[in-house]
């Protein structure tokens, strides 16, 4: 792969050069290409995106580490790969609404993403720290994806969130008008 596709494709056609929190701009960037793939080819369209991402994401960051420092802000394709994860498992086909989407799927997997990302518990602080190469820069992104997609089964899964918290967002939507 030559230089400049490696950077088109490391910073997410240049979402990586975002001066402020490129790692949250390349989450956010995720969302609209997730929510187009869940709802009209669902899992297995947005399961090939991922595949994608990740190995041109593998090969674009060793490109870009030639010339950079190990995992360097620009590089937000890991990012785009971890955030996948949790989305690809809840497919819009299943939701009535495109709003409905946003808001129980996109929002909290894009939340509780940037947070294990943020605080990389291990396995992601290992892959960050010790794997100084193209793996270890997509790897810390994949477990903090793997983490969001866990919680977020535990959360729709349990008595505790379907009760409790199912009623009070209900009542919010109910209040904005929304539900």
């Amino acid at each position: 792969m030559n230089k400049k596709a490696a950077y088109v494709i490391a910073s997410f056609f240049g979402v990586g050069y975002s001066p402020k929190a490129s790692g949250t701009a390349g989450s956010l960037a995720t969302l609209p290409f997730a929510f187009v793939l869940a709802y009209w080819g669902g899992f297995y369209a947005m399961l090939a995106f991922f595949v994608l991402v990740y190995v041109a994401g593998t090969i674009a960051s060793k490109e870009v580490l030639k010339y950079t420092s190990h995992d360097p802000s620009l590089i937000v394709i890991d990012e785009v790969a971890g955030q996948l994860i949790p989305l690809m498992f809840f497919s819009a086909n299943e939701l009535p609404e495109m709003r409905i989407w946003w808001l129980y799927i996109a929002l909290p997997s894009f939340v509780l993403f940037r947070i294990f990302d943020i605080f990389k518990p291990f396995p992601a602080s290992y892959f960050d720290k010790k794997m100084l190469n193209e793996h270890g820069v997509m790897l810390d992104d994949i477990a903090a994806g793997i983490y969001a997609l866990l919680v977020m089964v535990i959360f729709t899964h349990s008595a505790c969130f379907t009760s409790w918290a199912g009623f009070a967002l209900r009542a919010v939507l109910r209040t904005l008008k929304i539900s």
